[in-house]
């Protein structure tokens, strides 16, 4: 995006200049935007230097940043990180971080991210739901179908704007301008105007031709807006004066808004809006929906990053307002750019929030004039690990336009048309959930629909009063169904759709176990029934055929987290009774601790005690000749449930 880039930059070139001698030329060169050489020359600096310097490296890589060398700019930033550390300027290191991505080393950007933001928990939560969000648009058949316009030059073409039948854009196609109206940056010609007739069936547009302005400027006029009655126009300009440059006390000329009344096809009466000022830029205009407000952005004092959104209202004779920035919630350390309104959704680019390289397309709902809600990547067909910028969309035919440096393109930046395809489609998937033991229908049964990748829910809802549940599920995707009820255990099905979104996927029945079909009652006790768990004579270890029923415990109690249980344990009356006190409390405390090792909470067991040969079930006491089968009904533990 190097003609843009001026645009996008705001001339933000204009802090004061390192004093040492040997690096005059480089800052020179830096300074009047002649990147490529400074490059070269700030190299020499620090080749001949023992010692790395921050500020010249910071200056080595911004010159490699902005003509889009990001491979180089990616080595230098790194070896300003390594030296600096968090102490590095927030706003270098994003440009660090989007030329990671831009070099398609998104896990490295991602290690970085988590370092640099680290207890910054507010910045984090919201790169992580961009992330999550990302993550799962990338997985998914794009929405947009784009191709690359007919009008494109070599040259760079972008801020596509409506204009009735009409796609209104900048360009720096003009072959015939003579050499001192060439703007330095990246040696084309400044921005202007052109228009080209637009076919509403399919986007294409016819050859483009200038668009009149009656007061042309020899420097960059580029990104236009119309008012929504088309009579009044608004668009960014250098500050000049009878073709001149006009330059702030830094040496610097910035942008400012203009405003203009249209008259057929050309504008006139042009002015500046009152909020703009020669010590910042402000620039990329556009119209709400509704005609009242103005978005722009700014590089003014007071914002949060490198540049800023800002809205104004717009008054009937085409003035605005006292500009009010957008908030932390769409705004960064970063670049934020080029807003386009539709509706009540807010367009931007920018390049901090959380993307895929370069400048992405975002999008966000408009709470009110500074609420918004966070802004989510529009995914990997629109934006890239390049620049994606200057977005405009018509929701009524579901169409619209941005620009690109992409690879593949025709110039330095193009200009792209996408259609934007009906809603992914989604299968019905469907089924009864019953008791498993009654085969009766369970209603008012809990289910979740989880999303595997993301670790998320995206849907809650209950089965009717038959047991029934019915939900759509995104085709060719995997989804989890959670199903649980209170007393019963739970259970997950894992949803696997296919490419036939009109077929049903029906009969996915679930059987859930109650609580009670897993207990039984015993006086005035709750127990779980479990077989008898069997040790080896005078022993208290845990057997392998009392660990078969043990797992029946450790199933009940890891399906039902808030059962507290206590473990009883009794002999037969073989043996003295102190004795038979003593085992069975021993393997009380036995039973307890192989329950903990594996896995069940201490404070869900509220005790073991073992009771001997005291609670006899039958008539084998003391004495009394038994068979083994009678004897083994007294030598059994219980698992008492206290609390449900």
């Amino acid at each position: 995006m190097k003609t843009t880039t001026i645009l996008i930059a705001f001339a933000l070139f204009s802090s004061s200049l390192f004093a040492q001698k040997s690096t005059w030329k480089a800052e020179e060169l830096f300074t009047n935007y002649h990147f490529e050489e400074a490059a070269q020359q700030y190299k020499k600096v620090i080749e001949n230097n023992k010692r790395l310097k921050p500020e010249e490296l910071e200056r080595l890589a911004d010159s490699y940043f902005n003509i889009n060398d990001y491979k180089n700019a990616f080595i230098w930033y790194e070896k300003l990180y390594d030296l600096e550390k968090k102490h590095i300027k927030e706003s270098t290191f994003i440009k660090y971080i989007q030329s990671a991505k831009s070099n398609r080393k998104y896990d490295k950007a991602n290690e970085l991210i988590k370092e640099y933001y680290a207890g910054d928990y507010a910045r984090i939560a919201a790169i992580t739901k961009q992330k999550r969000h990302l993550d799962e648009v990338k997985v998914s058949d794009s929405l947009y179908k784009i191709r690359n316009a007919s009008i494109n030059s070599p040259m760079s073409d972008f801020a596509p704007m409506y204009f009735k039948d009409y796609l209104i854009f900048s360009s720096a196609r003009d072959t015939v301008v003579s050499k001192d109206k060439i703007y330095p940056w990246n040696n084309q010609p400044y921005l202007d105007f052109y228009i080209s007739e637009r076919n509403k069936s399919n986007g294409e547009l016819k050859e483009a031709t200038k668009f009149s302005l009656s007061e042309k400027s020899n420097f960059h006029d580029a990104t236009i807006a119309f008012s929504k009655d088309y009579k009044f126009v608004y668009f960014t300009s250098n500050y000049n004066s009878k073709n001149r440059l006009k330059t702030n006390k830094d040496g610097v000329s910035n942008l400012e808004i203009l405003k203009g009344y249209v008259t057929g096809e050309t504008i006139t009466n042009i002015e500046p809006l009152e909020f703009n000022r020669m010590k910042y830029s402000c620039g990329h205009p556009a119209i709400s929906s509704d005609g009242k407000y103005l978005y722009f952005a700014s590089n003014m004092p007071g914002g949060y990053g490198e540049s800023d959104l800002y809205v104004a209202e717009i008054y009937e004779d085409g003035s605005t307002g006292e500009p009010v920035n957008l908030g932390p919630t769409i705004n960064t350390a970063g670049r934020e750019m080029f807003p386009f309104v539709a509706d009540s959704t807010l367009y931007f680019s920018s390049d901090a929030h959380y993307g895929l390289g370069g400048m992405d397309v975002f999008q966000s709902k408009i709470i009110s004039k500074t609420s918004y809600e966070t802004p989510l990547n529009m995914g990997p067909t629109l934006n890239g690990n390049m620049d994606d910028f200057s977005f405009i969309y018509n929701p009524k035919d579901r169409t619209g336009y941005f620009a690109s440096n992409r690879s593949m393109g025709k110039g330095d930046d193009d200009i792209y048309y996408f259609k934007k395809r009906d809603p992914l489609m989604h299968q019905l998937f469907s089924g009864y959930v019953y008791d498993s033991k009654t085969k009766e229908p369970l209603p008012e049964t809990n289910i979740e629909v989880r999303d595997i990748l993301l670790d998320s829910v995206t849907q809650t809802f209950k089965t009717d009063e038959d047991g029934y549940y019915e939900v759509k599920l995104p085709f060719k995707n995997e989804r989890e169904l959670y199903f649980s009820k209170t007393n019963y255990t739970s259970k997950s099905l894992i949803a696997q759709t296919t490419e036939n979104h009109s077929e049903a996927l029906t009969e996915n029945d679930v059987y859930l176990t109650s609580l009670e079909s897993l207990t039984v009652k015993e006086g005035d006790k709750v127990k779980i029934d479990v077989d008898p768990i069997y040790f080896e004579l005078d022993k208290a270890e845990i057997t392998p055929q009392a660990q078969i029923a043990l797992e029946k415990v450790l199933y009940v109690m890891k399906e039902f987290p808030t059962l507290t249980i206590m473990i009883e344990s009794h002999t037969d009356s073989r043996g003295s009774d102190s004795y038979n006190m003593k085992l069975s409390n021993a393997r009380a405390e036995n039973t307890k601790r192989y329950l903990i090792a594996s896995g069940i909470d201490a404070r869900r067991i509220e005790g073991a005690r073992g009771f001997g040969e005291t609670r006899l079930l039958n008539h084998c006491s003391n004495g009394v000749k038994c068979t083994e089968e009678e004897h083994s009904l007294n030598r059994r533990s219980n698992f008492i449930i206290v609390e449900e």
